[in-house]
């Protein structure tokens, strides 16, 4: 799944990528660039 990455100020593939719930019981994505290693986040259903 692609998101965007903060450090590196572009769309890239995340990597390993896992579903998780927010506080507010919304789902989202996390993973890690795999370029900068910065944690990279994804609102929404994946």
């Amino acid at each position: 799944m692609q998101a965007y990455c903060m450090k590196c100020r572009s769309k890239k593939e995340m990597s390993g990528a896992t579903a998780i719930t927010m506080k507010n019981g919304r789902p989202a994505t996390q993973g890690i660039c795999p370029d900068c290693g910065t944690k990279m986040f994804k609102i929404g259903k994946s």
